[in-house]
């Protein structure tokens, strides 16, 4: 069978489309990082306290108080009333709804909301994904977006508050992870690493940066979310450009459709190729798929014993990466630093971890990069929880050098996983595959909070589990198969045989190597040579 990649070669795999492309993901990494981080800035809590029997000139106190400044620390007395320092005049939703001290749970209970559609949505719209496509999920998950940020802006009462986060979370994740795969799978595999890494390093990292000031610009949570929500509806436009997966549609064994995409992409990039080369292509495809099973789902991956392990190896290192990632966060709570300030700060790392890909994922191979990242940030984190623990008494310089310090480590480990899921998985389950590998992240987030409660017992201990669930994770890492220059599995059987005469010791880098050393050997040792060399996709 003619690959995928082979045809989109010949159609223009990294030409005029691919550009394009490239732009739309850049501004789909905006958009995401916005919405990520709404739930997070319209929840903003200023210092507060008491306004009860105070005079309009009364000096704020050092810290937040819920009780009147009038009574010991000891009192009962209720607050009618609250006055609020706000940071650079920002009014956030907490600010104005006054959800703090006896009120707090509300807005908790309204962020859960959030998670639980983050978790929902992201299983829901993976599988229509390999239902309907990656091209109308995207544009579906972005107007979702949209309109539950538009609707949070009314959403003054508990009730609608939790409806109208839920519906903006059912986004989170698909309205970026769809265009990700589609510009991967049209993407030269030599310059993947490097064009996602690009658009997410710079543009991700401008949107998070952007984020914090773009609520202090607009000076009101509403107006926050009705500067970010408001460009999503651009995302439609997308369907004028940015084409279906081949990989899908031949996946479904929707032909003509897949023709037809493969002529709009070489039309686009001043391609011209005869109709015998198409005919051919997807002739091939019907002789390969003849006995495919053509509707599989996300429980195929669980049917066949080396599909099965690779994706439990996926699972737990998504929960490895995303608990970490949660327990840096927590660690750095009450520094007495501004959270717009810190926000800033923590999202100059995306960058940097980006260019750490760009520089090493494509030379050292997925499977060196997702096993070096995983043990690298477990010692990141490891280190930082410790010196947080003995330097708790010392300035906020050092315990916010380190929290970046550890957050770079954990957004390495991160971006390489992504990649490398989305690669790993064949593409007929990619969307639900991805999805799960994403929400079995943010599931297991909920474990973080009892890992950090056992400070109690001893105060390295969080920081001593999560090390050794790192490194756990970078060992089993070692069992999955390399991607770098292969084709990637497009049906279940291409995704149980994929890799199988790889060993835990098979880096891209060595392999790279052995051919080097092979092309030095002498004449009479070349048919030995030749042989070698088939089985490294080279």
């Amino acid at each position: 069978m003619l690959e995928v990649d082979k045809m989109l070669e010949k159609c223009g795999d990294f030409s005029r489309l691919q550009v394009f492309m490239l732009l739309l993901f850049s501004v789909i990494n905006l958009l995401s990082a916005m919405h990520y981080y709404s739930q997070t800035i319209i929840s903003f809590v200023p210092k507060y306290w008491c306004a009860d029997g105070l005079d309009l000139e009364t000096e704020a106190p050092d810290v937040s108080s819920c009780q009147p400044l009038n009574t010991n620390a000891t009192g009962h007395e209720t607050c009618h009333s609250y006055n609020y320092e706000t940071y650079m005049g920002y009014q956030s939703f907490t600010s104005e709804m006054n959800w703090i001290c006896g009120e707090a749970w509300k807005l908790t209970l309204g962020q859960s909301m959030f998670f639980v559609g983050s978790v929902v949505g992201t299983l829901v719209l993976g599988y229509l994904a390999d239902i309907v496509g990656r091209l109308p999920i995207l544009i579906l998950a972005n107007l979702i977006a949209m309109t539950g940020n538009l609707l949070t802006m009314f959403g003054t009462s508990l009730p609608l508050f939790c409806i109208f986060r839920l519906i903006a979370g059912f986004a989170t994740d698909s309205n970026f992870l769809m265009m990700y795969i589609l510009v991967m799978e049209y993407m030269r595999p030599s310059l993947r690493t490097i064009g996602l890494s690009v658009c997410i390093g710079v543009f991700y990292c401008l949107g998070s940066m952007g984020a914090p000031w773009v609520a202090v610009l607009m000076g009101s949570w509403r107006g926050f979310l009705l500067v970010t929500s408001l460009p999503f509806a651009l995302v439609p436009l997308f369907y004028f450009i940015v084409p279906e997966s081949v990989q899908w549609l031949i996946s479904k064994q929707k032909y003509d459709k897949a023709m037809a995409c493969l002529k709009r992409v070489a039309k686009i990039n001043g391609r011209q190729l005869d109709d015998s080369v198409y005919a051919q292509f997807i002739a091939d495809c019907k002789l390969s798929q003849q006995n495919t099973k053509t509707t599989p789902n996300l429980l195929d991956l669980f049917k066949t014993t080396r599909l099965r392990r690779n994706t439990f190896i996926l699972f737990f290192k998504s929960m490895v990466i995303t608990l970490c990632y949660d327990a840096v966060s927590r660690n750095v709570q009450g520094l007495g630093i501004s959270p717009f300030i810190m926000f800033s700060l923590s999202a100059t790392t995306i960058l940097p971890a980006c260019l750490i890909l760009i520089a090493l994922q494509d030379r050292i191979g997925r499977k060196a990069m997702a096993s070096s990242s995983l043990l690298l940030s477990g010692v990141f984190i490891s280190v930082t929880g410790i010196v947080l623990y003995t330097a708790s008494n010392h300035n906020t310089t050092i315990v916010v050098t380190l929290s970046v310090i550890g957050r770079f480590g954990v957004t390495v480990a991160y971006n390489s996983a992504a990649q490398y899921a989305t690669e790993l998985i064949p593409t007929c389950v990619r969307g639900q595959g991805v999805a799960a590998v994403h929400v079995m992240g943010y599931a297991f987030t909920f474990f973080s909070a009892y890992i950090l409660y056992t400070r109690t017992v001893f105060s390295p201990l969080p920081e001593i589990i999560l090390g050794v669930l790192s490194l756990l994770g970078a060992c089993l890492c070692l069992l999955l198969p390399e991607t770098l220059h292969r084709t990637l599995p497009t049906s279940l059987e291409e995704g149980e045989k994929f890799g199988i005469n790889e060993h835990w010791y098979t880096f891209s880098c060595m392999e790279k190597r052995s051919q080097s050393v092979m092309k030095l050997a002498p004449a009479r040792d070349k048919s030995l040579s030749a042989s070698t060399d088939s089985s490294f996709y080279f």
